[in-house]
């Protein structure tokens, strides 16, 4: 402990920014704390760049939510809901957008620049711009215990299974089972076998190539 305090004093910019960072996630929880549905013990929310009906946002404890994402739960009479588990760290600038439901399962891990929802838009009527036309809800968006979403990844109306690596730039619509490896749009290209324990290449389907 004293050598990383040590550190930060020889570095004088990034203790302002711990500081800063600090100060920043006591005063959210002092003054909006309680207008969360749950936001649990050691939990922090860094200067984030927008929270929106936050009583319908559930999170868990030892949460750690990077500095300029936003949390958004759409406000309509219909309960949508936000969960994120126990031990999840969740990078700058993602996105995190609830219609229904998007739950993050424990210790999911997210890098910069995120988008998760479980909706889109409309865009049938060529007569009328895309965001006048109504929000497309799709089907809850779960984010499997344990993976790991990669740099400007898109998670929408879809499950990803336990253990997964989602690489960056990644667009993700459809399911995914527990310990797959995730490029391009929806490509599994590499998964777990259960039965060897090892890592295998796969086909785009997720069967094993060899």
């Amino acid at each position: 402990m004293f050598a990383a305090v040590g550190e930060l004093l020889q570095n004088p910019t990034m203790l302002a920014i711990r500081l800063r960072n600090a100060i920043s996630s006591t005063f959210l929880r002092l003054v909006s704390g309680r207008s969360f549905g749950r936001l649990g013990k050691g939990s922090r929310i860094v200067r984030p760049v927008g929270i929106e009906r936050a009583d319908r946002i559930f999170i868990d404890d030892d949460v750690f939510v990077a500095p300029l994402t936003g949390l958004q739960v759409y406000d309509r009479p219909e309960a949508g809901r936000l969960d994120i588990g126990a031990g999840c760290k969740i990078g700058r600038f993602n996105h995190i957008y609830a219609y229904g439901s998007v739950r993050l399962e424990p210790k999911v891990l997210t890098a910069n620049g995120v988008y998760i929802s479980d909706n889109s838009h409309r865009f049938e009527n060529p007569d009328v711009a895309i965001m006048d036309q109504p929000i497309d809800p799709l089907a809850e968006t779960v984010i499997g215990e344990g993976s790991w979403i990669g740099h400007n990844a898109v998670v929408f109306g879809a499950r990803i299974g336990r253990h997964c690596v989602i690489a960056a730039n990644a667009v993700v619509n459809r399911n995914i089972p527990d310990h797959c490896v995730v490029v391009g749009v929806n490509r599994i290209v590499r998964r777990l076998d259960t039965e060897q324990d090892i890592w295998r290449r796969t086909l785009e389907d997720g069967s094993f190539a060899d």
